[in-house]
Order: C-alpha cells, then structure tokens, then sequence
C-alpha cells in the first residue's frame, strides 16, 4: 500500500470521526464489549451502524494512528485483500479496526476468520446487513466473533434523539407491573400521544435528523437499494426477480396485516409457492417484513406464515402511502418494538403471546376486553391514551423497552 492511499484512508478516518456528533447514541453502544477482540454489528439499512462504529471512535479517545473506520466498498478492495490491508496498517502503528460494509467484500468471513487466527494483537468492530448470517459463513466465526443487532430506533429513542429528553428504557416485566407509575410520570415530563403519531410515520430511522421533509423519498430509496442491490448476497438468490420482488412488497404493504393466500399470489405475480415463501423470508432477512407464526410451532424456510407485517410502521408510508392502516401501523410498532428482546407470537384468542406467556390484544381506543377476559397474564395495547389503567396499557409505552 503505498503512501498516497494510506494518507487517504487515514484522512477520511479522521474526518468522519470529527465531524460525528456524540450528543445522542444508541443503545447498543454502550452494550457491546469492545475489549472483545472480533464484535459483529448487524443491522437493516439506515438504522445508524456507520454512525455507532464513529461514535465509538470519538469517544475513546484514541491516540493518533490508533484506530481507523474504513468501508470495504472502497474501490481499493476490488483489488487489494483485506487482510494484508490490516497487516501492513498494523506495522503502521493501527490497533483498532472499524470496518463498515463487510458484506460488500467477497470472501469477507474467511479473511477476518485469518486476521482475528493470526494477528492477535488487534481488535476488529466489522458492521453488516442484516442479511448476512456471520455463523453459517464458509469460516467458522461462531467462536470468535460477538454478535450484535442493532434494531431501528425505539419510540424512546426518538424522544431522546428528537426532543433531547432522556428516558431510561423499561423492561416488559417492569412495565406491566407498573405500568400505571411509569406512564403517569412519562406524561408529567412530555405527552407522548403528541410525538407518537409523528414517530410512527418518520421516526424509526435516524436520518430523519437530517431532512425531515426528505425522509419519505429516503426511506423509498433505502427499500429499493435493499431489493436490488443487498438481497444479491443471500445465497442462492437471483437478482433478475428484483422487479417481482418490488411487486410482491407493495403487495404486502398495501394489505398488512397480512394473511397470505400464497395460491393468489403466486397466479398474480406468476411465481411458484416456494419461490413466494421464499421471496417472504428474503425481505425479512432484510428487516422490512416480519413473519408471525402461531405460538409453539417451529417455522422452516418453506412455512407459510400467519401473518405478515411491515418491520416498523414507517415503511407503510414510504411503500404504500395510499394504503396506510392504522390497525397495521399499531400491529407493526407493537410488533418491532418488543420482538428485540422477547418471542412474539400469533395468539389463537388474542392478538399476540409474548413469551409463550403474556398475551395482549392490541387496538384503539374503543377496543374492549371481550377477547382476553378469560386468558390469565392478558393485556390491551391501546392506541390513543395517554395514561394505563388496570390491564389496560397505552400501546406507546412499548416504546420504551430498549
């Protein structure tokens, strides 16, 4: 590598790394163990992977030449490898690796499986697509490397994020106990009910500090670079269905929640039952839909699911905005925010079963307790109140889980 490229690398590194900002972070950043030697940071387009791997940078403090963010779509990979980049920035005095878009490099598993084998005294933080399942590559990186998901941005974090109020978040067992206390004092700080329809249509992603009247058209954008250009890294997928795909997911966001005749499907868009079974599990593997299935059962590749719902309310705005269900949008946010940490699950009575053990009906204002009176450990997830009573808990406050 000679010096002219090593200085470009090195510069770019440092302006990023300058000219991010420190004021909010997600979550995950300060969850990771980043004296682990290899950590993984997986995550859907857009949900702020590039911006964690700068923050972390920042915020160490590293010494000069220390540490370096570099992106493997840079045209230099196409001809270099990785590892010798690595190798020879190590006898430059580089200690700390934050590598971005790893699933752009071909072979990228094996030769981080080869620097974290034979170079030890590094450490190496890589980002990826959510499509990218690092334990199944062709080098094994099941013992070596930490996995991390970063999700899209809670209804807490964009409170935090957009009207720079902190909240700590709230675990479920917490908030069903005490849902009452917890909602009665959110309110005396911010009313949620006032932020949560915005957030529902342009706050799971965080780029909407940066144009707010553009996040639609950046949000589409974000979905068609997912379908044309990330799916291609799944194995086995064909990029020529790009344009059946883009079909099958207006589909979907025009009639969420979803359940799939895929008979009908597959006559209107004129693709076998497989390959639409096949097409759901690409798109979740992209974090755009998510698939429920009833509570107990496993699930295979070829397993029509029970329903399918958009990965975040957001997304019906972007892919089908003449569409836009506000039982959907509900499904949706309830859905996102609390399969993160927990197993969510069809109910035969009821809506969801979180856990095998909590179950939760979810609805607007004048949804009753017909449907769950009877189930033990049940509850309504109502949008359009402010405060919770009884078992009745006001659907943002799902929000607040991570």
């Amino acid at each position: 590598m000679n010096k002219a490229i090593w200085d470009r690398f090195r510069t770019t590194s440092s302006i990023l790394v300058e000219n991010t900002s420190v004021v909010f972070t997600r979550f995950l950043l300060n969850e990771i163990d980043w004296n682990w030697r290899l950590n993984a940071i997986l995550g859907a387009r857009g949900v702020g992977k590039t911006t964690l791997l700068l923050q972390r940078m920042k915020q160490s403090h590293f010494k000069s030449g220390e540490a370096i963010y570099v992106t493997l779509d840079d045209y230099y990979f196409s001809e270099h490898r990785l590892y010798h980049f690595i190798e020879e920035a190590r006898t430059l005095g580089v200690t700390h690796f934050f590598l971005d878009e790893v699933h752009k490099y071909p072979g990228w598993a094996r030769e981080i499986k080869n620097v974290y084998d034979a170079i030890q005294d590094v450490k190496v933080t890589f980002t990826g697509s959510s499509i990218i399942e690092i334990l199944k590559q062709e080098a094994d990186l099941s013992r070596r490397a930490i996995e991390y998901q970063l999700p899209e941005l809670s209804f807490r974090e964009y409170l935090s994020f957009n009207r720079d109020v902190r909240f700590d978040s709230v675990n479920l067992v917490d908030l069903l106990e005490n849902a009452q206390d917890i909602s009665s004092d959110f309110s005396k700080t911010i009313k949620p009910l006032v932020h949560f329809k915005t957030y529902l249509e342009t706050g799971a992603y965080p780029f909407f500090i940066e144009n707010a009247e553009m996040y639609g058209r950046r949000l589409q954008r974000t979905v068609q670079l997912v379908i044309d250009s990330d799916l291609q890294f799944i194995q086995g997928y064909n990029p020529q269905n790009a344009k059946k795909i883009h079909q099958l997911l207006y589909i979907l966001a025009a009639n969420v929640p979803f359940k799939p005749n895929i008979a009908s499907l597959s006559k209107k868009i004129g693709i076998t039952r497989n390959t639409i079974i096949q097409y759901f599990h690409y798109l979740e593997k992209a974090e755009i839909i998510q698939m429920i299935y009833p509570s107990g059962i496993s699930t295979s590749i070829l397993q029509k699911p029970e329903k399918i719902l958009l990965q975040n309310p957001n997304l019906a705005y972007a892919i089908a905005p003449d569409a836009v269900n506000s039982g959907s949008l509900r499904e949706s946010f309830f859905v996102s925010q609390v399969s993160v940490d927990h197993e969510v699950a069809l109910h035969r009575q009821a809506d969801f079963i979180v856990d095998g053990k909590y179950t939760f009906e979810v609805g607007g204002l004048s949804k009753q307790q017909g449907q769950i009176r009877d189930i033990p450990n049940a509850y309504l997830a109502l949008d359009d109140i402010e405060k919770s009573v009884n078992n009745t808990i006001p659907l943002w406050m799902f929000g607040l889980l991570y």
